[in-house]
């Protein structure tokens, strides 16, 4: 028998990704509605939001893959214990931690790959339309790129907390739930109380930063994007840290 090395795990988490149906049907979606809504948004255009950053005009279709993306990271998880296949997955790596690290990276390099050309299509595309507006842009001009690029990996993080979610609970629907509930309602609703310290305190939530970014102006009312994907990258390693400790503790 051949020696476990992590070469090796990560090409049997790499093979698992892309023979998943719902790989392909989850990033196909997530970037028909990129494509979608940008296109869209190009296309009837009529100068009556001059206000709105071109970026996040352009991308606004992002809102909605990004719970595809969700659901995604889920799946990669906690979708082995729906399945069965995760005490295969583990009873091959007896130390269990290289199997979810194997899963968050390359996850993460998938999900940022396909985010970033997802938007630089949509981009290019949709220029189309606004060439001539108040809203043309190239890829060259300032900040643009970097916008772009900050959308992207935006939307990575809030999918790696969604699957260190899916490996804390090790339901799909239970990981769904939580992430639509603790990261996308509860800093809304929390947001209404009229309190100064919590107005701050709900800006470093994780849906909430990720809002710091994917523009070529700083939103108003927000952290700063340095400091966003700096908020976003912690959340995600807290949880999967977190994961990653009950995994080596918990049965299977």
């Amino acid at each position: 028998m051949s020696a476990l090395t992590a070469k090796g795990i990560v090409r049997s988490e790499w093979h698992k990704l892309w023979t998943l149906r719902s790989t392909w049907i989850t990033l196909l979606t997530g970037c028909a509605l990129v494509l979608t809504v940008g296109i869209t948004m190009g296309a009837t255009y009529d100068g009556d939001d001059a206000e709105i950053d071109t970026i996040v005009f352009t991308l606004f279709g992002t809102q909605l893959s990004q719970i595809c993306l969700a659901v995604l990271g889920i799946l990669v998880t906690a979708g082995e214990y729906s399945t069965g296949l995760i005490r295969a997955s583990l009873a091959a790596v007896p130390s269990r931690l290289p199997v979810l690290w194997s899963k968050a990276g390359i996850f993460a390099a998938v999900a940022f790959t396909v985010c970033f050309v997802t938007n630089l299509v949509t981009f290019l595309t949709a220029q189309i339309w606004l060439s001539g507006t108040d809203k043309e842009l190239s890829l060259t001009d300032s900040g643009v790129l970097g916008a772009l690029a900050s959308s992207a990996a935006s939307l990575t993080l809030l999918s790696l907390i969604a699957l260190g979610l899916g490996a804390l609970l090790r339901s799909v629907p239970g990981a769904i739930g939580a992430f639509v509930g603790a990261v996308l309602i509860l800093p809304e609703v929390l947001s209404m109380i009229p309190f100064s310290a919590v107005e701050t305190t709900v800006k470093y939530f994780p849906a909430q930063a990720a809002g710091s970014l994917g523009s070529i102006d700083r939103v108003e009312n927000t952290i700063a994007p340095g400091t966003a994907l700096l908020t976003l990258a912690l959340w995600s390693a807290v949880v999967i840290a977190t994961a990653s400790v009950l995994l080596k503790r918990r049965d299977v």
